[in-house]
């Protein structure tokens, strides 16, 4: 018998829906009713289960408190107008966790407990799903080393959980980043290419600086000369110059965004040209004082794309002209939203069905 052929489900006594106001989700304000929890230990997966989200216990020597053996994913689901529900590139969020996983020596999280435990802990909260424009169902998986013992080693024990939550659409207005040549998010060799939780602590301080100085977030450069774009606070960087989309290589200190992947795909579809290579600081500046910069945005599962109104770099703020609805960032971002919709034909066979 296969680990999730029979899923244990426990169900709460007491939803926590009537308290929601899908007309003001915000981000990561509502959790769903459920969670999946699976354990690891003495080598193998134990059958996962899904029960009422609430705490849980663990002791103050749980190793990922004290070494950060911690990883996550994030990804959306959506109720169609037929009444399935589609969860988005499923299978890569799956392949990503993994490689994450591998480089922080944890184990792998088997295809069947991370698929098939997304659609059932998905089905059992469907309700939560909200259907007002721009918003979904944010699901968030999570693996942490929970072996009790503080000695400095490789865990033997694994949590694995995911919750999800409704939310509505995030970055509702343009940017202002500030070009960061002081902190890194990431050096070569590092964890950058990890969705790892120490990753996102290492980037607070540098951000909340940025934020203090009137700026949402941070473009980071990279580790070694602080000469070249890599990221976009926690999303992927992308710009419109001279008519192409340009966004950098993905590499050891740059996540490999699921939407970015997405979104490079469209824009092959739709004959918008784009190339992935380096970015200098030198070439933005060129670019703003030719007036060849038309367009730069994150690129993330939040938000899908984030418009950026203002780049500070050395010393000034470069303005970007104002968004029209056939931006290609809004053209893209229209397609993606299509097809994650069923409103579009799925030709890369990104949706998961049920």
């Amino acid at each position: 018998m296969e680990l999730t052929d029979e899923i244990l489900v426990q169900k709460t006594t007491k939803s926590r829906l009537p308290e929601v106001d899908f007309n003001k989700l915000g981000f990561g304000t509502y959790v769903s009713d459920h969670m999946l929890i699976c354990n690891y230990s003495k080598g193998q997966w134990e059958a996962p289960r899904i029960i009422p989200f609430g705490d849980i216990t663990i002791s103050p020597t749980t190793l990922a408190l004290h070494y950060g053996q911690s990883v996550f994913e994030g990804l959306k689901a959506f109720k169609l107008d037929d009444g399935r529900i589609n969860l988005f590139r499923v299978q890569k969020h799956h392949e990503r966790m993994n490689r994450s996983l591998a480089r922080m020596c944890m184990p792998d999280i088997p295809e069947e407990i991370f698929v098939d435990g997304l659609r059932r802990l998905v089905e059992v909260d469907k309700d939560w799903i909200p259907t007002q424009p721009g918003s979904s169902l944010y699901i968030r998986p999570i693996m942490f080393a929970s072996e009790a013992k503080f000695g400095v080693k490789i865990s033997d024990d694994y949590t694995f959980i995911i919750f999800s939550g409704p939310v509505g659409p995030a970055f509702s207005q343009a940017l202002k980043v500030k070009v960061e040549t002081e902190y890194v998010r990431a050096p070569k060799g590092g964890t950058g290419s990890a969705k790892c939780a120490g990753n996102y602590g290492g980037a607070f301080y540098p951000t909340q600086k940025a934020k203090e100085a009137g700026y949402d977030q941070v473009l980071w450069t990279d580790a070694r000369e602080n000469k070249y774009i890599e990221e976009s606070g926690m999303m992927n960087a992308m710009f419109v110059i001279d008519g192409v989309l340009v966004t950098p290589p993905t590499s050891d200190s740059i996540l490999a965004g699921v939407t970015r992947d997405s979104l490079l795909t469209l824009a092959a579809d739709l004959g918008i040209p784009y190339e992935t290579r380096p970015v200098s600081l030198v070439e933005l500046e060129n670019a703003f004082r030719h007036n060849t910069i038309t367009e730069a945005f994150g690129a993330g599962t939040a938000a899908i794309v984030a418009p950026i109104a203002t780049i500070h770099l050395n010393g000034i703020d470069h303005h970007l002209p104002a968004y029209g609805d056939n931006a290609v960032c809004y053209q893209l971002k229209n397609k993606m939203e299509a097809i994650r919709k069923g409103q579009d034909d799925d030709k890369h066979a990104w949706n998961f069905l049920f």
